[in-house]
């Protein structure tokens, strides 16, 4: 019988011996951690409730791939490092995705990229604010009891975009056209939201709308939840601040520097920097004060805290605002504000790590559709951080390296009468790690 595989070139010969290669290795996959994959997303249900959002317009008698299970293999794809929707006409015919999707590797191809195509422009304006719900249920579904307090940092990140799509904006900061998606995280990490929008800061009245929205969402679960917001000075204007105090929300925000503000810190700028001056070995000196002021916009005036900080570099001031009453100033900057630079790493999670920012779609409904199945994969990987022991480095680990280390793991698959098996290397580095990811699925909650 002859070989119709190509045989790859240019090979060194080993001892003598040649080394021949082909692709022709049969069921084999690279992607022998979808294993616990399957496993976390089966427990989250989270393909099967963003399903429940879409009507499907096709015929039912002909519906060879149905929306949860497309939306799955989407995700999944994800998670594994195929951001691009093309990727799905190779892997479709993959036993560990078959094996996710609860297909036997003898079974039907998995969906192609057009079919991917077509469930990316299905949603419209109605379907997305459902899915929008959907994660937010995602949300509050995660925690084992009703919580007295959450913590909501929100953010926006800029989205360069290559073409022609619906929203796109030119952003004089960044230099580009693009989006300026807004991004909402919990204090521990959890994704709540995504929201694509042109490529501008947001004004006031466009954020009162999305708080309007959000915190009606969370509160139609949690009537008596409280929340604190967290922000850059983005989010530090009047709209924001009367709607919150009317509306039983904390906040705690940047405050960017002017004139005024620095008048009430001048005596502080500069005995810190006599401090400084005096004793530089040290290192930094850091102090803070607070005081009420109000811009002229504003209804009334508010509890502005100022951090002063001199080094070697000149002398740094900062801002925050904030409606809370109680507290030290130098506790509510360093510990209660400067907590939300972990935002950060949530969205470089997101946006680099699952490349949230795939969205290369003309029509703007089906980017905001991406934003939500990206936010998907990132509960999935997410969840398999979380279960991890909280004192080991696996509990903080980037998501790539998440990856890299338990999903890209070499698998033969062999499928028998009564059962498929699955043969991952021997030399394994982290395979103790797959039994307590396994055993602590009972630990997430849906």
């Amino acid at each position: 019988m002859v070989d119709g595989t190509p045989i790859l070139p240019g090979l060194s010969p080993v001892q003598g011996k040649a080394v021949v290669a082909r692709f022709d290795g049969g069921r084999l996959s690279s992607e022998g951690g979808l294993l616990a994959l399957r496993e976390i997303e089966s427990r989250l249900g989270l393909a099967d409730r963003l399903a429940a959002c879409l009507r499907d317009p096709r015929a039912p008698e002909r519906v060879a791939h149905r929306l949860a299970e497309m939306i799955r293999f989407r995700m999944l794809m994800i998670a594994a490092g195929y951001e691009d929707g093309n990727d799905a006409d190779s892997l479709r015919a993959d036993p560990m995705f078959k094996l996710a999707l609860d297909r036997s590797p003898s079974d039907a191809e998995l969906c192609s990229q057009s079919t991917i195509s077509r469930l990316e422009n299905l949603p419209d304006m109605r379907a997305l604010l459902r899915l929008g719900r959907a994660l937010i249920e995602q949300y509050c579904a995660s925690f084992r009891q009703v919580p007295k307090r959450i913590v909501l940092d929100v953010d926006d990140t800029f989205d360069r975009v290559h073409g022609g799509q619906q929203l796109r904006l030119f952003n004089a900061f960044h230099d580009d056209y693009g989006f300026q998606p807004i991004v909402v995280f919990d204090g521990e990490g959890r994704f709540v939201t995504a929201l694509l929008r042109p490529g501008k800061r947001p004004g006031g009245h466009e954020i009162r709308a999305f708080l309007r929205r959000l915190v009606g969402a969370l509160r139609a679960h949690w009537p008596r939840v409280e929340i604190l917001l967290r922000a850059d000075s983005h989010y530090a204007c009047p709209e924001v601040f009367d709607w919150c105090r009317n509306n039983r929300v904390d906040w705690v925000l940047g405050l960017a520097p002017n004139a005024a503000l620095k008048r009430h810190v001048e005596a502080l700028e500069k005995t810190t920097a006599e401090r400084f001056t005096t004793a530089p070995a040290r290192g930094k000196v850091r102090r803070f004060a607070q005081f009420h002021d109000a811009a002229r916009s504003w209804s009334r005036v508010e509890r502005i805290i100022a951090r002063v900080e001199a080094g070697a570099e000149g002398t740094d001031t900062r801002f925050i605002v904030t409606n809370l009453e109680g507290g030290r100033a130098k506790q509510l900057y360093q510990r209660l504000y400067c907590a939300r630079g972990q935002a950060e790493n949530h969205i470089k999670a997101w946006k680099n790590h699952l490349a949230a920012d795939r969205t290369s779609c003309h029509e703007a409904t089906a980017n905001q559709f991406r934003l939500f199945l990206h936010a998907g994969a990132y509960w999935l990987l997410w969840s398999m951080r979380r279960l991890m022991p909280k004192a080991s480095a696996w509990r903080v680990m980037q998501f790539d390296t998440l990856r890299l280390r338990l999903i890209k793991i070499a698998a033969r698959v062999v499928e028998l009468k009564k059962q498929i098996k699955i043969h991952l290397p021997s030399s394994t580095p982290d395979q103790a790690i797959f039994g307590i990811i396994l055993s602590r699925l009972p630990r997430l909650i849906t």
